[in-house]
């Protein structure tokens, strides 16, 4: 497939190999081995379960929702995929282990040779992204897709930061070529999407801890701020009204969700006191959300700071499954129209991790 590139005031086809062909008895769920960061105990120094991807793959397939089979593998993102956001410059400049280290949050890598960082931490962050590319165009072809990874909202086109090296809410809308809907303060695709009338971003978040990106949230079209240790009956209620709101404001061709879980109570970055069926309740009403309108969605799964998070959002994707909202036999082509140009971001999460519709 091509898709255009749009950089330092440059446009360029290319075609990228991201879009292999699905046999139709795969489920739109990617993951691949790869997107695991383990290497010597230095993912250990940031509070980021970086092995969470494999743990939740392990629960879905004891649970006997998914096997070897019928998932779909993510492929890494070529440096020609990551051009069609970001400039030349942001990529070399991730060729220096330093700033890898300063965006990751991990200090020793420094001074690691960036050959090794390349390989052990920027690799499954790449493939991560290529996951996110493959679940949006997936989505827009089954209806609907999880990418097990991604989620990379502290990333803009320019600038890395969070954990986030690449921009791949950005890339999946912009490679798609459809608009969407965005929830949470994700200030890195808020910031690619400024200026973009067919994006529309719904940000939840607690508004007093990072990123605190002023210059970010004017591209918010419905902001939802939450004070500390807001809890479930509060946070639902909004989530409910705000996604309906938003919806019904806004008519995407595809909604991108955001699903972090920092929100979960205890988190020690997130500050909320979301229970783990508050997380499960809330990915249900966006995804019925969109089922009840016939629109296309799909879900990367971000940040979340407890060694818990991973069951917790596999038990989120049996759920969906319980409820008839995702499955083989979930959303039929037929049942929603065919996709225009406009994109919703969605992000439901406290803050440092984003919901994104």
């Amino acid at each position: 497939m091509s898709v255009k590139g749009d950089n330092e005031s440059k446009e360029s086809v290319h075609r990228t190999e991201l879009y292999a062909s699905i046999p139709p008895s795969c489920l739109p769920i990617v993951y691949h081995p790869d997107y695991n960061i383990t290497f010597m105990g230095l993912e250990k120094l940031h509070p980021f379960d970086s092995g969470k991807w494999g743990k939740v793959i392990h629960f879905l397939k004891e649970e006997q929702f998914i096997t070897d089979g019928n998932i779909v593998e993510a492929r890494e993102a070529t440096e020609e995929d990551l051009l069609v956001v970001h400039s030349k410059r942001y990529l070399s400049r991730l060729k220096w282990s330093l700033v890898v280290a300063k965006i990751t949050e991990i200090p020793p890598l420094v001074f690691l040779p960036n050959a090794l960082v390349q390989r052990k931490v920027l690799r499954p962050l790449r493939t991560q992204t290529g996951g996110t590319i493959m679940a949006g165009k997936l989505a827009v072809e089954r209806g609907w897709a999880i990418n097990v990874g991604g989620g990379f909202h502290h990333c803009s086109s320019d600038k890395g930061g969070g954990f986030c090296a690449y921009a791949d809410i950005t890339l999946a809308i912009r490679t798609d070529q459809v608009s969407g809907t965005v929830f949470l303060q994700g200030n890195g695709h808020e910031r690619d999407f400024l200026d973009d009338s067919r994006v529309f971003i719904m940000d939840m978040y607690n508004h007093n801890i990072y990123p605190g990106d002023r210059f970010a949230k004017r591209a918010i079209k419905r902001k939802v701020e939450l004070d500390w240790d807001t809890e479930d009956a509060e946070y639902l209620q909004k989530v409910e009204l705000h996604s309906e709101g938003a919806l019904n404001e806004f008519h995407p061709d595809i909604l991108v969700y955001n699903a972090g879980t920092d929100i979960l109570d205890g988190d020690p970055l997130g500050g909320l006191s979301i229970s783990p069926q508050g997380i499960v309740k809330r990915d249900e009403i966006v995804f019925r959300a969109a089922k009840q309108r016939g629109i296309p969605i799909f879900m990367v799964t971000s940040g979340g700071y407890q060694k818990k998070t991973a069951r917790i959002i596999a038990d989120s994707i049996l759920n969906l499954h319980q409820q008839g909202l995702i499955g083989a036999e979930a959303m039929n082509r037929e049942e929603f129209p065919s996709l225009s140009t406009h994109s919703m971001c969605c992000s439901g999460s406290a803050g440092s991790a984003h919901t994104t519709v």
